[in-house]
């Protein structure tokens, strides 16, 4: 299992690193931790050895191999999407409402499903307060599409799913980030080995991610072009567009892209996942294709959820061209490549320290993954 620590590791390692994605992973589990405008702080110290917060984290000790060989039951060969059956062109069928849906409304349509249908009782879902994404845990799958549209900002999802946990739900949908994804398989691993632990998820919806913005950064800039109160979503059109669009009752307002990135988050720059590979499936954007999304199908769960929703009418499914495959997986492997130089930059990443008995030693690591997959995804220069 990982090496599992407290929260005063967990501000060490991840607080004072600036690697905190606020992603609600360890808020709502005791009083301590709390997220406001997408920053997660502790409010009082802990001296307990081993805690929830730091074994749910996607940015502390991560153990690649066994978190996959959990999930895929193979290890994690860093390949370029992640173990997956079959990648479509999706939207939201005749039988989903109409909604102001992101691309094609693909999650929002699964997830809905997976209510109606009684695999999920409650999703795990992101709302805005204002331009701040907050959780939000629904029982009635008509609510789903109203969360629908992108937020671009890092958002404490996870903490409303603690909350749910806490209260007794059971049989639970998450739609989240990769990083959200990560923490979400962590949970769902135990690994302080308490049965009061268990984290009951039934369903996993990842969206594809590069990046993600700073909430307050975000919202010092943009309040100096728009009333924030009067934004009702936001896109980033496909290449060479280069811009955020924000969609408000006087019409569009465009963000160059330029103003935006100096707003990411330095960790998500040591992200490898672009597509949510520990999803049950995963959902992105189809470029060039306006009203469709793309469509990772990746476990049987998530492969029988999707014919069934098709025949239910509401998914529409097409064949995913091999050009738009072959995009897809160099902008992933790109990503990869970018985030383990900085891993190793930054000396994050642990992966030579490895004793004679096979156990880790050494300090503590953002991420750890075997010597061979690095060369694989980084082939040393001869």
């Amino acid at each position: 299992m990982p090496r599992v620590f407290g929260s005063n590791e967990l501000i060490e390692d991840v607080h004072r690193r600036g690697l905190c994605i606020g992603c609600g992973a360890c808020v709502e589990l005791c009083p301590y931790f709390k997220n406001y405008k997408g920053k997660t702080a502790q409010l009082f110290p802990c001296t307990l050895p081993q805690g929830r917060c730091f074994a749910y984290c996607p940015k502390a000790e991560v153990d690649l191999n066994e978190i996959y060989q959990y999930v895929w039951q193979t290890p994690y060969d860093g390949s370029a999407l992640g173990p997956y059956r079959t990648i479509l062109a999706a939207r939201a069928g005749s039988e989903m409402a109409p909604a102001h849906y992101q691309g094609g409304g693909t999650a929002s349509a699964l997830m809905a499903f997976a209510m109606k249908s009684g695999r999920v009782k409650a999703a795990v879902l992101t709302r805005r307060e204002g331009l701040t994404p907050v959780p939000e845990v629904v029982t009635d799958w008509t609510q789903v599409a109203r969360l629908a549209g992108s937020k671009f900002m890092a958002a404490p999802t996870l903490a409303g799913l603690n909350a749910a946990v806490r209260q007794g739900q059971r049989d639970l949908g998450v739609v989240g980030t990769p990083c959200q994804m990560l923490a979400v398989a962590q949970m769902r691993m135990n690994p302080l080995g308490k049965p009061e632990h268990e984290v009951p998820v039934a369903l996993t919806v990842g969206l594809f991610c590069n990046w993600s913005l700073d909430t307050r950064q975000l919202i010092d800039l943009l309040v100096q072009k728009v009333d924030i109160a009067d934004i009702s979503g936001m896109d980033i059109p496909p290449p060479p567009a280069n811009t955020l669009v924000l969609e408000t009752s006087r019409g569009p307002v465009e963000v160059s892209l330029n103003d935006i990135k100096p707003l990411i988050p330095h960790t998500c720059f040591i992200c490898l996942d672009m597509t949510a590979e520990l999803a049950d499936v995963s959902v992105g954007m189809y470029e060039g294709r306006k009203g469709w999304n793309t469509l990772i199908v990746r476990s049987e769960r998530g492969a029988q959820l999707v014919d069934d929703a098709v025949t239910a009418g509401f998914l529409a499914t097409e064949a995913m061209s091999d050009e738009i495959v072959t995009h897809l997986s160099k902008a992933a492997v790109a990503k990869k490549e970018r985030s383990l130089r900085m891993l190793i930059q930054r000396q994050l990443i642990n992966t030579r320290n490895e004793t004679d008995d096979g156990t880790n030693d050494g300090p503590r690591a953002a991420l750890r993954m075997s010597p061979e997959v690095v060369d694989k995804i980084l082939p040393p220069k001869r």
